[in-house]
């Protein structure tokens, strides 16, 4: 029977001989060696080989690519969701690569292709005028 200075037991409020001790866990031995996660179950599935036949031949290729190339199959096909579906990992896929190729240089790196630069334009410079002194030397 509760006290009158205790808090109700029920939802979320254990009964206080029940709960966990100060600096115990709840969980004392853990989580099991050898157990995997979900991202190493999906990149083992995504990764484990199966057969496709295409063109009348069959070949061995990830899981992953053989999605791929159905998806591409059914939006070929018409398919509405497939076609959304698709365009949109192509959208992701290039936005992506458009953000890393459209990153700005810092100061430092500008500093140095202007060198570099400066360097390239000097040297095409210098090299004309070494072309034409060779072929004046020439004796004809």
């Amino acid at each position: 029977m509760a006290k009158k200075n205790d808090k109700p037991v029920g939802y979320g409020s254990p009964p206080v001989h029940s709960r966990f001790k100060p600096g115990q866990s709840g969980n004392p031995k853990g989580r099991r060696p050898g157990s995997l996660n979900f991202a190493t179950d999906l990149r083992h599935t995504l990764q484990a080989p199966v057969s496709l036949t295409e063109g009348g031949k069959s070949r061995k290729v990830s899981t992953q690519l053989a999605t791929l190339l159905r998806l591409r199959e059914k939006a070929l096909k018409g398919g509405d969701r497939a076609i959304d579906k698709y365009l949109s990992l192509a959208e992701a896929f290039y936005a992506k690569t458009a953000e890393t190729a459209s990153k700005p240089l810092s100061a430092d790196d500008e500093a140095i292709l202007e060198r570099h630069r400066q360097e390239i334009l000097a040297e095409a410079d210098a090299s004309p005028r070494d072309k034409n002194k060779d072929t004046d030397t020439d004796d004809t």
